[in-house]
């Protein structure tokens, strides 16, 4: 395995600094037997290199000097922000990745043996306590060999998006050093998806833990575009307090080609309970493992494919 590249099983809680929260949470997983999907990821030591020992042509060497054209932005100007945006992002987009390290990633995706892969980017400054990166950098779903390299560059160079820009500015994060880490992990094709928290996040009662399912990929959920059945449960015997189940016309699935589309869901489907009992009951109780491992509220992202549930997420509940 290269210097640049960790996979999940060789990841702990403590390999914040350099795989990111993201990647850290998912290595941490792994290794307390929660069923995690598969995957590396691309430590930020990675992305330091590209930054800085990858030759480009002198005017974009000179037009990257990224900590002076960030120092010229004028955050009340939108325009500004843009324009410093596009700059960097272009060269680094243009700028191909070092042989030895584009060699690297590509043999452990084949590792994998996956079609497609989610390929996220993991900021090593999320969830600090200054900060909480999290939505802030960009996914890549159902990512396939061809568009790996590309993917990857885009996550490094997503650091310099206009909102991330104004976000470092807005939380006075300008002096700090902000690395990307990626992580690469096998794509669930998912039939079911959602999210939970391990406490009740409205009503803070920490005795009850509520489940979010819908059909389809789990950015539809997590991004709000579609409203999913709500379970809550008790979690001192796992019984169910509460179902909510709400109408579902479209879901997000992955398309060959690499990108998501929505397709409509036949109509003696559509006011269906996404989960039965038992499932529920199956998710909660992994979830609460999780929660009893990090010893500490939970927000858990899952995924549900030929009825296996997987975990692709976890992160401390940072409202309560």
């Amino acid at each position: 395995m290269s210097k640049f590249i960790k996979d999940f099983k060789n990841i702990t809680k403590k390999d914040v600094g350099i795989a990111g929260g993201k990647g850290a949470s998912l290595g941490e997983m792994t290794n307390a037997g929660i069923p995690v999907p598969p995957g590396f990821v691309i430590l930020a030591p990675a992305f330091e290199y590209f930054m800085h020992e990858t030759p480009r042509s002198p005017v974009a060497e000179t037009e990257l000097d990224v900590d002076s054209r960030l120092a010229k932005v004028n955050f009340d100007d939108t325009n500004s922000i843009d324009e410093a945006s596009n700059v960097i992002r272009d060269i680094m987009d243009d700028t191909a990745i070092p042989k030895d390290l584009a060699d690297d990633i590509k043999k452990e995706f084949k590792k994998l043996k996956a079609k497609f892969v989610a390929v996220r980017s993991s900021a090593t400054a999320e969830d600090s306590s200054i900060a909480s990166w999290a939505g802030e950098l960009e996914t890549y779903l159902n990512t396939n060999e061809k568009t790996l390299l590309t993917n990857v560059g885009r996550c490094w160079s997503s650091l310099f998006t206009p909102r991330a820009i104004f976000y470092r500015y807005e939380k006075k994060m300008t002096d700090q050093k902000v690395h990307v880490a990626v992580v690469v992990q096998k794509m669930i094709e998912s039939e079911i998806s959602g999210i939970c928290f391990t406490v009740h996040p409205v009503t803070k009662d920490k005795n009850q833990m509520i489940i979010e399912a819908g059909y389809g990929l789990g950015e539809a959920v997590v991004s709000g575009q579609i409203t999913p059945d709500s379970y809550v449960l008790d979690k001192q015997d796992f019984s169910l307090l509460d179902i909510n189940v709400s109408e579902q016309k479209k879901m997000l699935v992955g398309k060959a080609q690499g990108d998501n589309n929505w397709k409509n869901i036949p109509k003696a489907k559509q006011e269906k309970q996404k989960l039965t009992g038992k499932q529920i009951v199956e998710l909660a109780k992994i979830c609460a493992k999780i929660e009893k491992h990090y010893k500490k509220p939970q927000d858990i992202e899952w995924a549900c494919a030929k009825g296996k549930f997987y975990i692709t997420q976890s992160r401390p509940i940072t409202t309560l």
